[in-house]
């Protein structure tokens, strides 16, 4: 991977954030998306082992985080058997930005007898879905999309796209399959919550839930739910690889104007 990345690894274990990393907001603090990553990234590096799943990640972000070195501060709150529950802090600067709970759950085996879920993904794959001539839907090299249906602020249609990283979360660490879609869920809010006049909403938190983790690179998100009153929103989706259904993204958001 050429491109730099979002973070680097320093000799005191601290992350050192990049120019890449920079978010929509302001000019000088970093995209949410990447608290979410590493925040994920770290639960899984320091606790997870293979009989585990993690199948839910919550993250709430309650500071716009500048480019300072970064520590993550865990903590194991429940260690049991059949369930581990950690904690997570991103701090920014010597002050918190942000924090994750991550349920990892024993693996066993699904219980006899049929339950509904929802019909297959129709959607095409994505190499067979030309990349997009616009370049802003990449938000300058950010991620790549593959648009399936509808784009961000359309109205009236379904929206439907495939996603995939193009930079490495942190410097010379391989992406895996939980770090890849904790890393692109914070695209959940801009999805679902951009309307016709762009995005108007700054997302404070961003959940996962997981049945399965990604086998490919290209994460599929299908916008479900748009909701918002009085300035508060939510927004949701449901979640795809290349084979199929993996879980879905949800999002609180609050109405917020840009600064420049």
């Amino acid at each position: 991977m050429t491109n730099e990345p979002f973070f680097r690894k320093m000799a005191d274990g601290r992350f050192q954030p990049t120019q890449a990393g920079v978010g929509p907001w302001t000019a000088t603090s970093l995209h949410g998306r990447l608290i979410i990553g590493l925040l994920g990234a770290e639960i899984e590096r320091q606790y997870r082992t293979p009989e585990y799943m993690p199948a839910r990640l919550t993250v709430d972000m309650y500071r716009l985080p500048d480019l300072s070195p970064v520590e993550v501060v865990t903590r194991v709150v429940k260690d049991g058997y059949r369930l581990k529950v950690i904690d997570a802090e991103f701090i920014s600067g010597g002050e918190s930005a942000g924090r994750a709970t991550c349920q990892l759950l024993r693996r066993t085996e699904n219980p006899p007898g049929k339950v509904w879920s929802p019909e297959p993904w129709d959607a095409p794959k994505p190499g067979d879905i030309a990349p997009p001539q616009d370049g802003r839907a990449a938000m300058g090299g950010m991620w790549q999309v593959r648009p399936i249906s509808g784009a961000f602020g359309q109205v009236g249609m379904p929206r439907r796209v495939w996603m995939a990283e193009v930079r490495e979360l942190v410097e010379g660490e391989p992406y895996t399959p939980f770090a890849r879609v904790a890393t692109a869920a914070d695209f959940v809010s801009p999805f679902a919550n951009s309307g016709d006049q762009g995005l108007g909403y700054i997302n404070s938190d961003a959940t996962i839930y997981l049945h399965r983790e990604p086998v490919s690179e290209w994460i599929g998100f299908d916008v479900t739910n748009h909701g918002a009153e009085g300035g508060v929103a939510i927004g949701e989706c449901r979640l795809f690889d290349e084979q199929g259904a993996i879980g879905s993204a949800s999002c609180t958001a609050l109405a917020q104007k840009r600064k420049v």
